[in-house]
């Protein structure tokens, strides 16, 4: 297993917010069945999806939980020359009220039309358990990853509380770190991890790093501050969802 794949791969999952959900398929005994599904990840840093109780990879999924879902980049202009991950796991449904209370509050901050049609219809969040996962980095950068994911620190009041803030005081250095990054303004911040910051501009979802990896909150508002007073972005490429 090879250490300096763990932070592309790890990257690769932050910025994407969607990916091809392979099942087992139930009326086509073995057979995969791919469907492409958004996500973010929850506090362990797992792939945290909504789906509906009709849908094929439901059935297949209550039948045979084992799955995996690819991520790659997108608009690549060769696609086997860019990064993809395979995340293969096992899939849980969220039945504990709290667990669904703390997704909810988090999937709908990503993707704040899912929260009527969850509420209309029969969905339910599901959170893929990574076993192992399969990255390739670009032709011959083949790697087994086992531990990829990584849990956010702040996940939960610590985050929420750092959202608001950022949203309702500092709306101007949120389009500044748009801005930095060659992203349009308007941006709304959605997530904050340890290693970078989540925006929504529209429908799209953009991930920026940090410049170092942050632990708590102190660090958080320290790289924040930085980066509002930067004139270029510290490196490192983002992604939409």
């Amino acid at each position: 297993m090879s250490t300096n794949a763990l932070r592309p791969a790890r990257e690769l999952l932050l910025k994407e917010y969607r990916g091809v959900l392979s099942t087992h398929s139930k009326s086509m005994p073995g057979f995969p069945f791919g469907s492409v599904v958004p996500y973010c990840l929850d506090a362990d840093g797992h792939p945290l999806i909504l789906i509906s109780r009709i849908a094929q990879h439901t059935h297949n999924l209550q039948r045979d939980p084992k799955c995996s879902l690819l991520v790659g980049e997108r608009d690549a202009e060769d696609v086997q020359a860019v990064g993809r991950l395979t995340v293969m796991a096992e899939a849980r449904k969220l039945t504990d009220d709290a667990a669904i209370e703390a997704a909810a509050s988090r999937y709908y901050r990503y993707f704040p039309e899912s929260a009527n049609y969850h509420k209309a219809h029969d969905f339910d969040f599901w959170v893929l358990e990574p076993v192992r996962h399969r990255y390739i980095g670009g032709f011959g950068a083949i790697h087994w990853l086992d531990q990829v994911t990584l849990a956010n620190p702040f996940a939960g009041q610590a985050e929420q509380s750092m959202i608001e803030h950022m949203n309702d005081d500092h709306a101007n250095a949120i389009d500044h770190y748009a801005k930095l990054s060659g992203l349009p303004r308007s941006a709304h911040m959605v997530g904050i991890d340890s290693e970078g910051m989540h925006l929504r501009i529209g429908q799209g979802i953009y991930w920026l790093p940090f410049p170092t990896t942050c632990n708590t909150p102190t660090q958080v508002r320290e790289a924040l501050v930085s980066l509002a007073r930067a004139d270029v972005w510290p490196g490192s490429s983002q992604g939409e969802g």
